[in-house]
C-alpha cells in the first residue's frame, strides 16, 4: 500500500490479506499471550453464558441458546495425537468443574493463546487501516472482513510434531483449540468446523464503505456466502465477467449495502458427509451419521428446535432441492 501511494496514487488498488491466525497450531508472541492474562480462568461454561448474554443485549440472535453437546468430540479420530498431547488434553466439552485442576490450567492456557492470536490479527488489521487513512482513501475504500468456517474442534499434531516440554504457544508446541473452547467460540451455534450446522458454516461478514453504504452499523438479514465475493467485486468495479462454460455460482451483494434484499436463492453444503441446504429461512441439515433435521433460522438461529416431524412436506421439498443441487454439481464436473 505504501508503494502504491508513492508510485500509483492516481489509480485504484486491490489488496487481499489472508491471515493464518487463529487457525491451528495455537502459536502467539509471548507479549500477546501475557496481555490476555487470566481472563479465561473462569472456564468455558461461564464464558459461554457471558457471550450469550451479550448477544441478547445486542439483539443479534433470536431463539434459545443451544445446549452443549457433551458427547460431541472432534470430527476425526485423534487418539494418537491425544497420546502425544498428554492427560491434560480433553476431547469432549465436559462441564468445566468436572475437569482436574491440571486440565483446567492447560485448557485455560490454550484459550489464552487463541485469544492472543485474534488480538494480534486485530493489531495487524489496524496497521492496514492506518495506512489506508494515510492515503486519504479510507472513506472511499471498500473493506470486507470474513472468515472461512466456524471454530474447530480438531486436535492434531502435524509438521515437526509437538514437544510437551516446550512453552505453550511457542514454535515447538502444536496445540489445537479442541471441542470445549470451540463450543464457546461458536456461541450460540451447534457443532464445529466440518459440520454443516451453523457452528460449522456461519461466520462473520462485515462490510465498511462509508461513502457508499447507508446506516452505519446496521445488521443485514440478506443471505450471503463466500461464493458471492467475486460477483460482488466485479459488479462494483463495473466489470462484466468473462463468458464461461460454468458461470460463477454466487451473485452480487451490492444491492444489500443499501438495504436488505429478500431473495429466493438456495445455498447448500456438503463436507465429509455433513450436508445442508438453506432456502430463505428454512434449513435442512444432517450430520454424516444422522437423519435430516429441519430448522426455521428466522425464529431459531441456533438450531435448537427440530421441526422435521411437524413439516414433513417441507423436508421432502428441500431434500429434492438438495438432490437436484448434487446432480447439477456432478454435471458441472463433467463439463470441466
Amino acid at each position: 500500500l505504501k508503494e502504491h501511494q508513492t508510485h500509483h496514487a492516481d489509480k485504484p488498488f486491490f489488496s487481499f490479506v489472508a491471515f493464518t491466525a487463529p487457525h491451528f497450531p495455537l502459536q502467539a508472541l509471548p507479549e500477546d499471550i501475557a496481555r490476555v492474562g487470566d481472563r479465561y480462568k473462569v472456564g468455558w461454561d461461564v464464558i459461554r453464558s457471558q457471550r450469550w448474554e451479550r448477544l441478547q443485549e445486542m439483539g443479534l440472535v433470536k431463539g434459545s441458546l443451544s445446549k452443549v453437546e457433551y458427547t460431541q468430540g472432534p470430527p476425526l479420530d485423534f487418539s494418537e495425537q491425544l497420546t502425544v498431547l498428554g492427560e491434560s488434553e480433553v476431547d469432549r466439552p465436559a462441564p468445566w468443574n468436572d475437569l482436574t485442576e491440571t486440565q483446567k490450567e492447560f485448557q485455560q492456557v490454550k484459550m489464552t493463546i487463541h485469544a492472543a492470536m485474534i488480538e494480534r490479527m486485530d493489531v495487524e488489521v489496524g496497521r492496514i487501516l492506518k495506512q489506508v487513512k494515510a492515503m486519504n482513501a479510507f472513506e472511499d475504500t471498500l473493506i470486507f472482513f470474513l472468515s472461512d468456517n466456524g471454530a474447530s474442534a480438531e486436535m492434531m499434531v502435524r509438521g515437526n510434531g509437538h514437544d510437551p516440554e516446550a512453552a505453550p504457544g511457542s514454535a515447538d508446541s502444536y496445540l489445537c483449540l479442541g471441542p470445549g473452547w470451540s463450543t464457546v467460540a461458536n456461541t450460540p451455534f451447534r457443532k464445529h468446523k466440518i459440520w454443516a450446522h451453523e457452528g460449522g458454516s456461519c461466520t462473520p461478514f462485515i462490510v465498511h464503505w462509508p461513502k457508499q453504504t447507508s446506516q452505519p452499523g446496521a445488521i443485514r438479514e440478506t443471505l450471503g456466502h463466500v461464493i458471492d465475493m467475486v460477483p460482488t467485486i466485479l459488479d462494483l468495479a463495473g466489470v462484466e465477467p468473462p463468458k464461461q462454460r460454468v458461470p460463477f455460482p454466487g451473485h452480487s451483494l451490492l444491492p444489500s449495502f443499501k438495504k436488505d434484499t429478500g431473495d429466493n436463492r438456495v445455498l447448500w453444503w456438503s463436507h465429509k458427509g455433513n450436508q445442508a441446504i438453506r432456502a430463505r429461512d428454512w434449513k435442512l441439515v444432517k450430520p454424516n451419521d444422522g437423519p435430516w433435521e429441519l430448522y426455521n433460522l428466522k425464529e431459531d438461529r441456533a438450531e435448537t428446535n427440530n421441526l422435521v416431524d411437524q413439516y414433513p412436506e417441507k423436508v421432502r421439498e428441500l431434500e429434492k432441492q438438495w438432490e437436484a443441487q448434487v446432480a447439477q454439481i456432478r454435471q458441472v464436473k463433467k463439463l470441466k
